[in-house]
Formats: C-alpha cells, structure tokens, sequence
C-alpha cells in the first residue's frame, strides 16, 4: 500500500472518529454527577488531558513503527506475537465490528425523527450503510480519504455552530453558570468525578485511530506525531467550549435532565426547528463514525494476515486499488450479521474494558521497548517520558480494575470472550511454523 495520506489527512480521520454521538449525550450524565460549574468543565479538561497524555505516548510507537494494524504491531513488538494477536482477535470479533454496527443502528434510529421506521428497516438501512462504506473503500484510499475530510469537516462545523449560535444569539444567562463552585466535601466528590471521568473519557475514544493506516501516511515519523497532537487539541478545545455554551443555554439542573442535551439547547436560540439541527448533527457524527471504522479497522486483519496470524487470504492487497479488499469485506459481512442478530451492544458492554487494557500495554510499550530496542529508530520521543506514559497506564489499570469491582460478570464475560482467541492463536502459529 502506497504512502498517500497527508497530515490533513491524518488529523481528519482521528479527529473524526473521536466526535461521535458522545459529545451529545455524556453531558447530561456529567451534569447528574457534577452539581458545579467548575468540576463539569474541570472533568472534560481531565479526560482531555489523559487523552493527550496517551496520544503522546502513542505517538512515539507510531513514528518508530509507522506500518498498518496499529496496536497490533505495537503490543507484538514489546511482548510477543500472542498479545499482538489477542488484541487483533478482539478488534475483529467484537471491538470495532461490534461498534460499526452500533454506529451503524444510531443513525438509522435518528433517521426516524424525519420518518416512522419499523427496526426491521433500521436494520436494512445500518447494514446498508456499512455495504456502501465498504465497497467505497474498496476503491481506493484516497476515495475513502476525501469522503472522511468532508464529513470530518462538517462535524467541526456543526459543533462551531452550536457554539457560535449559543454565544452570539440572546437566549443564554450568565446565572446558569451557578453554582461556580461545589457544597460537597471532598472525599464525596471523589467518587462522582471518577464516574464522571469514565462517561467523558468514552466522548473522547478513537484517539488512536490513525496508527492503524501508519503503513499509509507520508512522511509518518512528522506526520503520525503532529496529527495526534493536534487531533486531540482540536477535540479538547471544542469539547469545553461546547459544554460551556450547553451551560450558558441551560442551567445544570436542566442538562441533567435533558435527554438530548444539545437538541434542547439549541431550541432555546432557534425554537422548535434547533432539534432538527441537532439531528442532522447526529447523523452526520454517527455516519462518519462508520465510515472511519470501515476504513481504518481493516488494517488491523491485514498486518495480522501478513504476519501468518490470521486468515490468510486477508493480506491479499487488490491489484488495481491498492486497497485490502477482502479484509473490508469480510468485516463488513461481520459487523452486518451483528446488526441482524443485535447483539452488538451487548457485546460492547462485555468487551468496553478490554480496549483499556490495551491501551494501557500499548503505552507502557513506549517504556519497554526504550529498554528491549534501544536502537530503534524514533524520529519523535514522548514529551514528558516517563511520567507521561506512566500517567495513563496507571490510570488506564484504575479504569480496568473499577470496571471488574463494579461489574464482575460482565468483565469475565468480556475476558471470557477475548481468551476465545487462544486456541485461535495455537492453531495459526501452528500452521506458521509448519508452512
């Protein structure tokens, strides 16, 4: 695959599948748990910061091993092929093909609010949507690029025009930003701003989406870095912009019991047609989330492929469009049977955790491999190494433990599933070695 994408490109896709419906929906949750002004704000500027603080780290794998799948390039490296695999077998079976289709199923549902659909149709629509994702990046990278630069562009735009018509529309009051300061004591708040930060940190997701496409990106050791850097500043400074627009429209009381937070702000400056526009808003966000996933994610199956860990037949790159075509398709078939049988956001609830723990490896990869490969080419080093990467990976290790004391069942479900992947492992490395 040839090296084609820009750092415009780059930024794009990251920046595009971090706003996904998140930005709509966590504020009404952070507002439940936050009673002030400043702790709602301080909890989007965390999570943003513990973001950045895993892209950086990111950031340095990415520019010293700029080749497709991401992850699974970095965690076969500084452990060993299993772990490489096991994040890969996850990404396929339930990770990302379970969220294309709930990505997928979103949009279809909010196309409803323009006219009455039965679910059978919602499901013919989502799976329609990823068949015409998948055959669009069947034919070409930059085809796919561009699609995902102007739907990129135009959640940017949808959320810069909340933010505008918010600010420069009458309608908002300075005493909703009351009370600025939280009445609870400090160990009460604790907790409630951990479950905050969990909800936020889900609005945040997809950071690390271009290194799956790092076999494509031109000069990847400027270009890997910078598009991460920047992709995760953009969200951060419209995320809190926006949420301090939703607060200067409404007041907390109202966001928390706004089930569609930004739909009921925006009728505050524009009256009934502001949900109008806050749908089209949300399936725009959710469209583009399917597009991205079923552009990059492939990549992941690809290098899996290559490497003998995998179906084979899946490191097949079309002569003509350069594309890997059958990995596109074959994730597609997956993540449409998910919609059909509509299990996917079961599966996600089982699995949610299971990224976390990646992430967390990945980024202490950044430490390992400073050790096990020191002669490694890096072209960009982690500002902040060591405390950066040991930030996130303790706190990534915080947000894993929480889940399986909170919720024991699910998360041995979740590993449960994911250890499917062992005997998968054993029978490809088995069959690596004897080829």
């Amino acid at each position: 695959m040839k090296r084609t994408l820009t750092l415009l490109d780059s930024t794009m896709i990251n920046v595009g599948t971090i706003i996904g419906s998140g930005i709509f929906l966590v504020p009404t949750t952070i507002a439940l748990y936050m009673h002030s002004t400043s702790l709602t704000i301080l909890v989007w500027l965390v999570a943003g910061i513990l973001t950045l603080f895993g892209a950086l780290s990111i950031a340095e794998l990415g520019a010293a091993m700029p080749r497709a799948g991401g992850q699974f390039v970095y965690l076969k490296e500084a452990y060993s092929p299993f772990w490489g695999f096991l994040y890969g077998w996850s990404s396929f079976w339930v990770i990302n093909s379970a969220s294309i289709a709930a990505l997928a199923v979103a949009f279809a549902t909010y196309l409803g609010h323009f006219h009455s659909l039965t679910p059978i149709q919602i499901k013919i629509i989502a799976i329609a949507a990823i068949a015409a994702f998948t055959l669009l990046n069947i034919y070409g990278l930059r085809t796919g690029v561009w699609t995902q630069n102007i739907i990129t562009f135009l959640k940017i735009g949808a959320l810069l025009a909340i933010i505008s018509l918010g600010l420069f529309l009458s309608g908002g009051e300075t005493a909703n930003f009351q009370p600025l300061l939280p009445d609870r004591t400090f160990s009460s708040l604790v907790p409630l701003f951990g479950l905050a930060l969990v909800a936020t940190l889900w609005s945040y997701d997809g950071w690390i989406e271009i290194t799956y496409i790092g076999g494509e990106v031109k000069d990847p050791g400027r270009n890997i870095p910078l598009s991460l850097l920047i992709s995760t500043l953009i969200i951060i400074a419209v995320y809190i912009l926006v949420n301090i627009v939703f607060i200067f429209l409404l007041s907390l009381p109202e966001i928390a019991q706004s089930e569609l937070v930004a739909s009921r702000a925006i009728s505050v400056v524009l009256g009934s047609g502001g949900t109008t526009l806050v749908v089209l808003m949300i399936l725009v966000s959710t469209l583009g989330g399917v597009h991205v996933n079923v552009l990059a994610c492939p990549r992941i199956y690809y290098a899996m492929a290559r490497e003998n860990l995998f179906f084979r037949s899946l490191a097949e790159i079309h002569p003509k469009y350069g594309t890997p075509a059958l990995s596109l398709v074959v994730q597609g078939i997956w993540s449409s049977l998910l919609v059909f049988s509509g299990t996917f956001d079961q599966l996600i609830t089982y699995v949610v955790f299971a990224s976390w723990i990646f992430y967390a490896m990945s980024c202490a990869g950044v430490i390992i491999l400073r050790r096990k490969q020191p002669g490694l080419e890096r072209p960009y080093r982690t500002w902040g190494y060591p405390v950066v990467p040991v930030i996130f990976v303790l706190f990534a290790g915080f947000l894993v433990l929480n889940t399986i004391v909170s919720d024991l069942r699910d998360a041995l479900i979740g590993a449960g599933l994911i250890l499917t992947g062992l005997p998968a492992y054993l029978y490809w490395k088995r069959q690596s070695t004897a080829s």
